[in-house]
């Protein structure tokens, strides 16, 4: 059976709209100091979801966990472990993208190698 969730929009813009109040700046400030234009902003107060990099410079700008606005679905599943050290690998701000690429690369077939799969 598929499993079925979806992104709460109006429970994410109503925890933005909590930390915009309580860091006490305006929804312009938060378009600026996010990146994003203030139309995104708009749409979301009418109930519409922004784009995936509107999303993520917003969760980034509150500190609000994407994942807590994820309803249906089954019980949460964790992730495989090469997603997780991939996911790793790449936000890491010492490597560089061709450098992260490489040791995710050399990770995965070790691990093909090492395991029953």
């Amino acid at each position: 059976m598929a499993r079925t969730a979806r992104f709460d929009g109006g429970a994410f813009f109503a925890a933005l709209d909590a930390e915009r109040q309580a860091r006490r700046c305006t929804w312009k400030q938060v378009a600026e100091e996010c990146g994003i234009s203030g139309s995104t902003l708009s749409r979301m107060s009418q109930g519409k979801h922004p784009d995936v990099n509107g999303l993520a410079a917003l969760a980034a700008w509150s500190g609000l966990d994407v994942d807590r606005f994820v309803r249906g679905g089954h019980l949460k599943i964790e992730p495989e472990p090469l997603a997780v050290i991939s996911s790793c690998l790449r936000s890491d701000p010492r490597l560089n993208e061709q450098a992260a690429a490489a040791l995710d690369q050399m990770v995965k077939a070790a691990y093909r190698s090492m395991t029953s799969q």
